[in-house]
């Protein structure tokens, strides 16, 4: 009788422990929540950045054989709707480089955009338990990642054909302009996350000056 009412309270002790447990990780656990923008800040850099970058590693002398001041028109086109916003990152980086974007009938050369990809791609490894909601008895898990790796890689490639004006004489294609940004969120041991990005200036998710304000 007494062994029995040992056993009775070492399996009472057992369930209280691992229902503490469990409550103390859904406590620690954070989760990301999905906003109603249409591209989160992070996309959205990983787009712009890649354009920047894109840009920045080739030579303008080498590329344009365009004298420098000339006037030039500029067209973007692409299967994406985020044409008009890599047809103002590349008219911006022309007048930087000493052209005049003039879109009128003064224009010396056409320039036009041929953005062939432009987006994101994303990536998930996970090894843990999943989250868990109960049907019959309400109770709910969080997630419980021993860990879990998420990896999101921004890509831009696009070339420009270049023409000369008014005779719309075709003059030569540049080679394609591409680069690959980066954000990936680590987690493991269920509460330890950290993030490793080449973004400039990204937004701190799991900020621990945030979370104490």
């Amino acid at each position: 009788m007494i062994f029995k009412r040992m056993v009775f309270k070492t399996r009472t002790y057992f369930i209280f422990i691992v229902a503490i447990f469990l409550l103390f990780l859904s406590a620690c656990s954070s989760t990301q929540k999905i906003t109603n923008s249409a591209r989160t800040p992070i996309e959205q850099l990983l787009h712009s950045e890649a354009i920047a970058k894109s840009l920045s590693r080739q030579q303008n002398d080498l590329q344009l054989h365009i004298p420098v001041g000339a006037k030039v028109s500029l067209h973007t086109t692409g299967l994406t709707p985020d044409n008009p916003f890599v047809g103002e990152m590349i008219s911006s980086w022309l007048g930087k480089q000493g052209y005049i974007v003039d879109n009128s009938e003064n224009a010396q050369y056409r320039i036009n955009v041929i953005v062939n990809a432009l987006g994101t791609e994303f990536g998930e490894t996970f090894f843990g338990i999943p989250p868990v909601s109960g049907s019959f008895i309400p109770i709910s898990l969080p997630e419980l990642a021993i860990y879990k790796s998420q990896n999101q890689t921004g890509y831009t490639n696009f070339h420009l054909d270049i023409y000369e004006l008014p005779s719309n004489r075709f003059m030569r294609t540049t080679v394609p302009y591409t680069a690959e940004t980066f954000y990936n969120g680590y987690t493991f041991l269920f509460m330890f996350s950290f993030n490793k990005t080449d973004l400039s200036n990204p937004p701190e998710l799991r900020s621990l000056s945030r979370i104490m304000h």
